[in-house]
């Protein structure tokens, strides 16, 4: 076993214990905390697979500033940064999940298990360079991309809309 791949197993160890902790912690400040490791720890694997603008892209959107955006929304809101139990769901919700967690990795894993057969997927440096991910993205994917930005674009105007015809909703109740 290389030293890469004792890296690699260690970073995706730390990336599926954080994300575990992520969505197991009592409190939302935790979880969000968790998740940047998560996150950072999966850039990490993508950087040993070789993958530096994937690795880059990952800390900037998603560390960066995906997971601040929600750090600063639970600051701003008044979401609970205590132990709350309004947050936590019934034991039967828990236990539904889990197992449906469980499932959906085990498919998941037998499916990769299946396709692969043993097979090595060799690291090559330059699959993870920013010149074929940029003709690959602006040629052939140019379409797709565009659309997704349209996608995430009109996600977020009608985020905002929502929040707005609540937060008036609140006020008029308020005032009533």
């Amino acid at each position: 076993m290389s030293g890469l791949e004792v890296i690699f197993i260690a970073l995706a160890v730390l990336s599926a214990a954080s994300g575990l902790l992520a969505v197991t912690s009592p409190r939302v400040v935790h979880c969000a905390l968790w998740l940047v490791v998560c996150l950072g720890a999966l850039a990490g694997v993508y950087l040993v697979l070789g993958a530096e603008v994937v690795a880059l892209v990952q800390l900037l959107v998603y560390v960066g500033a995906v997971v601040v955006l929600v750090i600063f929304a639970l600051m701003l809101t008044r979401a609970p940064i205590e132990r709350s139990d309004r947050l936590d769901g019934p034991p039967w919700q828990r236990l539904t999940a889990s197992v449906a967690g469980i499932a959906v990795g085990g498919i998941l894993a037998g499916t990769l298990i299946y396709a692969l057969r043993g097979t090595t997927v060799e690291v090559r440096g330059d699959q993870g360079a920013a010149r074929p991910i940029g003709e690959a993205v602006f040629s052939g994917w140019l379409l797709p991309f565009e659309l997704l930005s349209v996608l995430l674009l009109a996600s977020l105007v009608a985020a905002i809309a929502v929040s707005r015809s609540r937060n008036n909703d609140n006020q008029e109740d308020g005032q009533a």
